[in-house]
């Protein structure tokens, strides 16, 4: 009894582990929609600049990197101690970009929802070209 009581808690465990993992990973479908709150700033697709950079490829990518598009000083800064754009990075940056890089002058409150924050990068690495 006690065998097969650990077999299906360990069969329990390992679902709950799963489901964890593909909501962590994020719904793209959903993350569309929660990028409507960036779009007016920023362009996924294209390489072009808004008021905001370009967020094509952002993933790896240095902050501040993109030429031409001037760049608040904390940004700059950003740059020059080599602060690389990783999920774990853009995902407190989006939570509240004003903690995570003081003076900056993206005027975005930021996004509460962690669920919100998975499926917009989810959504992103879809759509920018990020693996």
């Amino acid at each position: 009894m006690g065998f097969v009581r650990s077999l299906s808690l360990a069969v329990v465990f390992g679902l709950m582990m799963a489901t964890g993992s593909a909501q962590a990973e994020g719904d793209p479908a959903n993350g569309a929609k929660v990028f409507n709150k960036c779009k007016a700033c920023h362009e996924l697709k294209t390489e072009k600049n808004k008021v905001g950079p370009h967020l094509v490829q952002i993933l790896g990518r240095v902050a501040g990197s993109i030429e031409g598009f001037n760049y608040s000083s904390a940004l700059k800064k950003a740059h020059a101690e080599g602060l690389v754009w990783t999920e774990e990075h853009l995902a407190k940056f989006v939570a509240n970009p004003k903690a995570f890089l003081p003076g900056n002058r993206m005027a975005f409150a930021g996004l509460k929802n962690e669920k919100e924050i998975a499926d917009l990068i989810a959504y992103m690495k879809q759509e920018a070209g990020d693996s």
